[in-house]
């Protein structure tokens, strides 16, 4: 196989994919890399069981999101969402919302809304 794209020295694996559109057979053969760099990464524990439950319920696993999150930073040639600082107003809100200040607690849907004027 030709080195295309940065893949000198890798190992392609054909996968054959049969497709049927009305009554018509298509057969592709498609190539995939095979996957054997290893990352390895500290996180918190929290965040990550957080993260665990999302992705199963997306059905991926950890390797399939890292995966999916270096496609879409390869394909937006850098982070593919926004990185901010917030700004002072932003931090105040966050700060105050800690402590407790300016929030407004509500029980049910019902109260939220009464509350709301909604």
């Amino acid at each position: 196989m030709a080195d295309e794209g940065g893949t000198k020295g890798l190992t392609a694996y054909p996968k054959w994919y049969t497709l049927i559109v009305e009554g018509i057979i298509i057969k592709k053969e498609v190539y995939t890399m095979s996957k054997s760099a290893m990352i390895r990464a500290r996180t918190e524990p929290k965040l990550k069981k957080e993260v665990e439950i999302i992705f199963h319920a997306l059905g991926l696993t950890y390797t399939e999101a890292i995966n999916l999150f270096f496609q879409q930073v390869k394909l937006h040639d850098g982070l593919p969402f926004e990185v901010k600082i917030p700004n002072a107003q932003t931090r105040k809100a966050i700060e105050d919302t800690k402590k407790g200040k300016g929030v407004t607690s509500c029980k049910t849907a019902e109260d939220m809304f009464k509350k709301l004027g909604i």
